[in-house]
C-alpha cells in the first residue's frame, strides 16, 4: 500500500513526488447538483455489461478513459510481517458513553488505535473526540454508514468526501484510509475510492461479542491467542449492548497481548512496517537411492 508523500513515505516513495491527499480530494469534482466523474463527465454509461446488472457493480464509472488518483487501490486484511505488531480499530463512532470508555481504556494502556469514523456521528459528537486523538488515527467510515456495495459511484464519493472534510476538520487529521460499512465491497466502492485517492482497511479478526456475551475470558483467549504479527483487529465504540462485553475486557486484551510481546500500533503505522513475513521452515529433501534412483 503506499500514500502520498504529503503524508507519509515508504521507503519505496522516498524521492517522488505526488499530489497531497487534501489537493486529491478537493479536485475530486464536487459541485453543485451532482459529481464529475472522469473524463467523460459521467454522462456516459459504461458499455456492454450484462443486463440487470445494478449500478453498484460497476467497478469503472465512466465509458471514457478513467484511472484512480493512483492508479490502483489496495484492499488490506492484515500486514505481512514478522514483527509482533498489531493495530486495534474501532468502527461506528464517535458516540457519547462509549467511544469516551475506549479511549480512557486506551489512555491507561498507553495503547494506540486506529478510529473509524462515521462523518456525521463525528459532528455530533466532536466534543467527545477533542483533544483525544494525538496518538490515534482517524480513519473514514463514510458519512452516514450505508451500504456501500448498494450505492451508485457519485453517491459513493459523496459518502466518502463528506466524512472527509468533517473528520479532517474535527482532528486535525485527514484520513489515509477507508472501511466500508459492514465491510461491504462493490464496483463503486473501489472506484469511488481509487477517484479520491484511498485504499481499503478491512480486518483479519473481530471482536465476537455475541458468541462470548456471557462469557468474557472467553472473549479475551479468542482475541489474545488468534492475533498474529501484522493482525488488524476490528472492534465497535457503537451498537448493540453486547458488544460492551469487548470493551469492559479490552484492558485484559491488551494486557495479554503485550505479554506475548505485542505492541499495538496505528493502521498507518502497521502498514509501514510491511514486509516478507516470517519462513516456515522447508523440508529437507529426500536423496534418491543408491539402489532405485528414487
Amino acid at each position: 500500500m503506499r500514500f502520498f508523500s504529503a503524508v507519509t513515505n515508504t521507503g519505496d516513495e522516498r524521492g517522488r513526488e505526488k499530489p497531497s491527499r487534501r489537493n486529491i480530494i478537493k479536485g475530486a469534482g464536487l459541485a453543485v447538483g451532482g459529481l464529475a466523474v472522469g473524463a467523460a463527465g459521467g454522462a456516459a454509461a459504461v458499455a456492454a455489461v450484462p443486463d440487470g446488472t445494478p449500478k453498484s457493480a460497476m467497478a469503472i464509472p465512466v465509458a471514457g478513459p478513467w484511472r484512480p488518483a493512483h492508479g490502483h487501490v489496495d484492499v488490506t486484511w492484515s500486514v505481512d510481517t514478522s514483527q509482533k505488531l498489531v493495530a486495534l480499530t474501532f468502527d461506528d463512532g464517535p458516540m457519547p458513553n462509549w467511544t469516551g470508555m475506549v479511549h480512557d481504556i486506551l489512555d491507561a494502556e498507553k495503547a494506540k488505535a486506529t478510529f473509524f469514523m462515521v462523518g456525521e456521528r463525528a459532528v455530533a459528537n466532536a466534543k467527545i473526540i477533542h483533544g483525544r486523538m494525538d496518538r490515534h488515527e482517524a480513519g473514514n467510515h463514510t458519512w452516514a454508514h450505508k451500504d456501500m456495495s448498494r450505492l451508485t459511484h457519485a453517491e459513493a464519493v459523496d459518502a466518502i468526501h463528506r466524512a472527509h472534510k468533517a473528520i479532517a476538520q474535527i482532528t486535525g487529521k485527514e484520513p489515509r484510509h477507508l472501511r466500508p460499512p459492514f465491510g461491504q465491497l462493490g464496483g463503486t466502492t473501489m472506484s469511488a475510492a481509487g477517484q479520491l485517492g484511498y485504499d481499503l482497511t478491512l480486518w483479519g479478526i473481530k471482536m465476537l461479542e455475541k458468541t462470548y456475551e456471557n462469557h468474557p475470558q472467553g472473549l479475551v483467549d479468542y482475541i489474545v491467542n488468534n492475533v498474529t504479527p501484522g493482525t488488524i483487529v476490528l472492534a465497535h465504540d457503537h451498537g448493540n449492548p453486547d458488544r460492551l462485553v469487548a470493551l469492559r475486557n479490552l484492558s485484559k486484551m491488551i494486557q495479554g497481548l503485550r505479554a506475548k510481546g505485542f505492541e499495538f500500533v496505528t493502521v498507518s503505522e502497521l502498514v509501514a512496517a510491511s514486509g516478507p513475513p516470517a519462513q516456515a521452515p522447508q523440508k529437507p529433501s529426500r536423496s534418491p537411492s543408491p539402489l532405485t534412483g528414487h
